[in-house]
């Protein structure tokens, strides 16, 4: 039988099992056997990662050739401009390869926890929330997107992958589901 674990990630924690000196890892978080993470987020992203113990379905949920949207909630610095929005929303070129068209729009700030620690916070310069849906999920992919359009990423937390989101799961939150 397919397990999938859906599991809110939070920040500093690192997307692997075998422990770390610096960060925490899943192994702190999840104890269940054989399940592996279907993608990644870096140590400095929050938000839903999927974990199975199917490896075709894990495929089947990482792969960009499955076009699975992925729907990331980012806390920029600055007000991004409506060039800047339609700049990603196009696809961006990031030196060693151009972004697929995203589909991006300003967000009010979601309800969620404040992070530990805080996002640097400067006075004189205000923040703004993007959504970002990209149907692909290379390195840093995000932050390098936002920052090329001149609004660098404070906060990157993935909201959802398809169907599945962080909905009722709080930072560090687990839950086993069937898969659809």
């Amino acid at each position: 039988m397919t397990t999938l674990i859906l599991f809110n990630k939070p920040y500093g924690v690192i997307c692997q099992f075998s422990p770390d000196k610096k960060h925490p890892t899943l192994k702190n978080f999840i104890n269940i056997p054989d399940v592996y993470p279907a993608g990644r987020l870096d140590t400095n992203s929050e938000g839903l990662l999927l974990l199975t113990n199917n490896g075709v379905f894990q495929h089947q949920l990482s792969h960009p050739d499955h076009h699975l949207p992925k729907t990331y909630w980012v806390q920029v610095e600055g007000e991004p401009s409506t060039k800047a929005l339609a700049q990603m929303e196009s696809g961006i070129n990031l030196g060693n390869y151009t972004t697929r068209p995203a589909k991006v729009r300003r967000i009010p700030p979601p309800d969620i926890p404040p992070r530990n620690p805080p996002v640097r916070f400067r006075q004189s310069i205000p923040t703004s929330w993007l959504e970002l849906v990209l149907k692909e999920g290379k390195n840093r992919q995000v932050r390098h997107m936002t920052a090329k359009t001149g609004y660098p990423t404070l906060r990157l937390i993935r909201y959802s992958i398809g169907n599945y989101n962080i909905d009722n799961l709080k930072p560090g939150q687990w839950l086993e589901i069937r898969p659809t």
